[in-house]
């Protein structure tokens, strides 16, 4: 008995030190200087490729980004007419934007068919990457923010977008201090992990973490609602259990 009682004194100190180390990791990583983001007063471009993408997988970014007062844009690359909702998304997106903090004027949706909503499709890379060149030279962009190389889906046009943004970067085509942050892709198990991934998102290796409270939870929740057209019942459950909506890992090219 005594140790069964000396085992679980043990279990208990090791959780409590363990969420005193999250507890303390997490209150860190909300400054800018810790985490290696530029300050703030900052220009960055959140570049998409469908409306709901900044609400159903950047919200935690872009509120975050708010929170330590950059200045964020939105490019959107497409209006999400895969279903010949265009239309109705592109209003869609202009209210979640409102919700995060981005307002109409610091948004920019192409609607063309050089970019298609098609997952069956690749986006010409040289084509976005041009498109997305001159919004950042024309806006004199310090930071983008777009997906990595799996996605976060796998989707082909959110790959599409990381092809153009790591092509600029590799080229050294961006202006002098901008750099490129690309939301970790996790696998199937702890994308629906919500909160409870936080400790491992703190263990593993990251340039940028952002972690909602409760308030801006609701918020993010609030501006994936303004997606009507997009809220099939699959999507309600990925609002409640996808830790992209309370967790966003990212790392600088």
């Amino acid at each position: 008995m005594e140790v069964v009682g000396l085992l679980l004194c043990v279990a208990a100190a090791v959780l409590t030190w363990g969420f005193l180390w999250v507890w303390d990791s997490w209150e860190r990583m909300k400054s800018p200087e810790q985490a290696g983001l530029p300050g703030g007063g900052s220009r960055t471009l959140l570049v998409t490729a469908h409306p709901d993408d900044e609400a159903m997988f950047f919200a935690p970014t872009v509120l975050g980004l708010v929170r330590m007062r950059h200045q964020v844009s939105l490019l959107c690359f497409s209006a999400g007419n895969y279903y010949n909702q265009g239309e109705t998304r592109k209003k869609e997106l202009l209210q979640s934007c409102d919700v995060l903090g981005i307002p109409p004027s610091n948004v920019m949706i192409i609607d063309n068919r050089d970019f298609p909503d098609d997952p069956g499709v690749w986006w010409d890379t040289e084509r976005v990457a041009d498109v997305l060149l001159r919004h950042v030279e024309a806006s004199r962009i310090n930071l983008v923010v777009t997906f990595d190389a799996g996605g976060v889906s796998g989707h082909s046009n959110h790959v599409a977008l990381y092809a153009a943004a790591r092509t600029l970067h590799a080229q050294g085509k961006l202006p002098k201090g901008c750099s490129v942050l690309t939301l970790q892709s996790v696998n199937l198990l702890r994308k629906y992990l919500s909160l409870l991934d936080l400790p491992c998102s703190l263990l593993c290796a990251r340039d940028a973490l952002f972690v909602l409270s409760r308030r801006e939870a609701a918020q993010a929740q609030r501006a994936m609602s303004c997606h009507r057209s997009q809220l099939l019942w699959f999507r309600h459950l990925y609002v409640l259990f996808s830790r992209y909506m309370r967790i966003n890992s990212l790392h600088f090219l």
